[in-house]
């Protein structure tokens, strides 16, 4: 099975991902993890360089490219907010997985992050308006909603059972 962890920046995806992919059996991967090491450059460079529409469109082949594949993908975090991937990925049975925190939580884990480029360029305002924006988003492009308001190995637990139901 493939699963895709989706949600906003600092939500836990990695973190959570890795755990929930013991938890499940599987391997995991990251995203943007593949796309620095496709075009060998860092996401910020890749922003720089080539933009952010390019950068989205790497992004959505990657997630085809895993489709039927087992593992844990996490996603970056305007990978599922592209309708044609989130179709792509539920078309090819894959579980698409939001994991849901608070905007102060993301918050303070992404605040100092300098390989995150719309958190360098953004106020605290625009990221929790960009926040509000994704968020009803990413709950209507995945198949399972998660409260993610717990520790990584409870949050990987609650997606461990939700998928094996």
């Amino acid at each position: 099975m493939t699963v895709f962890l989706c949600g906003f920046m600092g939500c836990g995806k990695t973190t959570v991902g890795k755990l929930a992919a013991k938890k499940l059996g599987c391997g995991f991967t990251d995203t943007d993890d593949l796309i620095v090491r496709t075009f060998d450059m860092t996401i910020p460079e890749i922003f720089e360089q080539k933009g952010e529409p390019f950068f989205r469109t790497a992004e959505a082949e990657i997630v085809r490219s895993l489709c039927g594949k087992t593992v844990v993908a996490a996603c970056g975090g305007g990978a599922m907010l592209n309708p044609d991937t989130a179709r792509a990925a539920k078309e090819a049975g894959a579980a698409v997985v939001f994991l849901d925190v608070p905007f102060e939580t993301c918050y303070e884990r992404i605040k100092d992050d300098t390989n995150r480029p719309i958190v360098v360029n953004s106020t605290k305002e625009e990221l929790k308006a960009l926040y509000d924006k994704r968020h009803e988003v990413y709950k209507a492009h995945s198949t399972i909603c998660i409260d993610c308001t717990g520790s990584p190995v409870e949050n990987a637990e609650k997606i461990a059972a939700a998928l094996k139901k």
